[in-house]
């Protein structure tokens, strides 16, 4: 089975980005991709780093499958105004399958304790049940 790093980073940049939004809910907040991917060293050109370039992607996807809705990307640097559709909302707040937690509850202890496979598992069944709304 092929190592698919890029992957693992979109589940946990879509991740921390959906905890952004729930924690600023409903309040619009610019959301800094450097917050969520760490820190970015361009190059002597001033291009971004494809980790960063990766993060700021998984916004933009974010929104265009109807997770977040934002007024605009700032340069390559954040997303202005964000905040989570009602759909996204509503994935953020059904309980979990077993364990009664909410989703932003289980996306928080697996962002911050989980391992890759966790995380990849709790995102796939979120995407899979936002998808059911």
């Amino acid at each position: 089975m092929l190592d698919d790093l890029h992957i693992h980073d979109f589940y946990r940049d879509a991740g921390r980005i959906l905890l952004a939004m729930f924690n600023q809910f409903p309040v619009p907040a610019t959301v800094y991709v450097e917050d969520i991917s760490g820190p970015d060293s361009p190059d002597e050109y001033g291009l971004h780093s494809p980790r960063h370039l990766a993060c700021l992607g998984s916004m933009t996807w974010l929104k265009q499958s109807g997770y977040i809705n934002f007024s605009q990307l700032v340069r390559q640097e954040a997303m202005e105004d964000a905040v989570l559709t009602h759909k996204g909302f509503l994935l953020m707040i059904n309980a979990g399958a077993e364990s009664g937690q909410s989703n932003a509850q289980l996306l928080n202890s697996a962002v911050r304790e989980g391992s890759s496979g966790q995380l990849q598992a709790l995102m796939e069944r979120l995407m899979r049940e936002f998808a059911a709304l």
